[in-house]
């Protein structure tokens, strides 16, 4: 290890692996290490028997709940969109032929009290409980509308331009009522709040039209695990990473938050509830993996909640057992009654288990440091957030944009 690196990564969790990954690909010398003793950092799977001890300090969990080794509890779990960003990051580092894909069963949004499943068409739309039938027609244009757009055709804009254009006014253009803005905004779009609203329509825009369908998986990378890491770095701008008795050199360092507690700040906090339960989330269609989004207007709250279930399907309980996951941003120090709507949803639970845990964005000066920071993993259930935070560092530690135009539907045959 005593030698020099373009960039030592530091940390195993999803984004680190990524940007591996990628400046890999790149073609630079890249060192990736991991002080845990175990895969994954924040966003790691336990388990039966480490999910007990992680939350109740016992390694006897109840014998009913089945096998521990049946157990893969994520503890940051969340979709991958299939025409999202994540998917063609992957694509771009070649890793796809060594992962294994699963539909999703449904995306669902919470309205009125009642759980109802996003329409993802204009035929889905006209056929929705979601809206009346005048509402309807006002909500199948707009998806006309978004599913024409072109951003290179002026014909397609019709007069519009979504650059200066606000979300709001393009909304008052069709005519929709709140309830309809509230799942195309936050089911659809994935908005976290209502800030979008007043921003340009282009995002939003080309969120909808790409965001059709869920898949998930959960990729994972090898690493060299070292007990215990030191990060100096030299008035020459070299950086060094100590590790039982050895140094690694580097030109920049790449890790999340924990490595770097002193360039870092708090910027809220994620609670959650993590449910092994025996059914499926009700008034999902019966649904194995489902997500289901909660619009903070529903809820009177600052922000959305989200659901996120899978099951015996993926591997990630024994047969009949089912994971589910409620999350937020928390806005109170009370998590049990901060997430009662979302457990609501659930039904009955087997176990239940409470979680609150910070998040923090990095505060320093890269250009400075060379220290490459991510942010904390949100409270969403899918990873546009978490491939956005990927794709903004790779642009600072390389000084280019990440090219990711590539054709999905000749990947896929490819693969196939």
């Amino acid at each position: 290890m005593d030698e020099e690196y373009d960039v030592i990564v530091l940390g195993t969790g999803l984004k680190e692996c990524i940007l591996s990954g990628l400046l890999s690909v790149d073609g630079l010398k890249v060192l990736h290490m991991d002080r845990n003793d175990y895969y994954g950092g924040e966003s790691t799977s336990l388990n039966l028997i480490q999910l007990w001890k992680k939350f109740r300090g016992s390694d006897k969990p109840p014998a009913h709940l089945g096998s521990s080794r049946d157990y893969n509890v994520d503890m940051i779990p969340k979709f991958i969109m299939a025409n999202g960003a994540l998917v063609r990051v992957l694509i771009h580092t070649d890793v796809t032929k060594y992962l294994y894909f699963k539909a999703v069963d449904g995306s669902f949004v919470y309205n009125k009290g009642k759980v109802h499943k996003v329409p993802a068409t204009d035929m889905e739309a006209l056929k929705s409980p979601l809206m009346g039938i005048f509402e309807k027609r006002r909500a199948r244009k707009f998806f006309i509308y978004v599913q024409d757009y072109n951003e290179n055709d002026p014909k397609t804009h019709e007069g519009m331009d979504l650059t200066r254009v606000s979300t709001r006014e393009l909304i008052a253009k069709y005519g929709l009522d709140d309830n309809t803005v509230d799942f195309i905004g936050h089911a659809l779009a994935l908005h976290r709040d209502d800030r979008y609203l007043n921003e340009p329509a282009l995002e939003t825009v080309k969120k909808n039209e790409a965001l059709r369908r869920v898949t998930r998986t959960f990729p994972r990378r090898v690493s060299l695990h070292l007990s215990s890491l030191w990060i100096r770095r030299a008035s020459s701008g070299i950086c060094s990473v100590e590790c039982c008795g050895e140094t690694a050199k580097c030109k920049k360092v790449v890790c999340d938050p924990s490595y770097l507690s002193n360039k870092v700040r708090k910027v809220g906090k994620v609670a959650r509830a993590i449910c092994i339960m025996s059914h499926p989330i009700p008034n999902t269609n019966d649904s194995h993996s489902v997500q289901v989004i909660l619009p903070q207007k529903q809820l009177g709250r600052k922000s959305d909640m989200y659901l996120f279930c899978s099951s015996y399907s993926h591997n990630v309980a024994p047969k009949g057992k089912f994971i589910a996951f409620v999350s937020t941003e928390a806005e109170s120090d009370q998590p049990e009654i901060e997430l009662k709507p979302g457990l609501d949803l659930l039904g009955p639970v087997d176990e239940i288990f409470y979680d609150v845990y910070d998040r923090y964005e990095p505060c320093n000066e890269p250009s400075l440091d060379n220290c490459f920071i991510s942010t904390s993993y949100d409270a969403t259930t899918h990873f546009e957030s978490t491939v956005i935070d990927v794709l903004n560092m790779y642009s600072m530690i390389t000084g280019k944009v990440l090219d990711l135009n590539v054709d999905l539907s000749a990947a896929s045959a490819a693969e196939e």
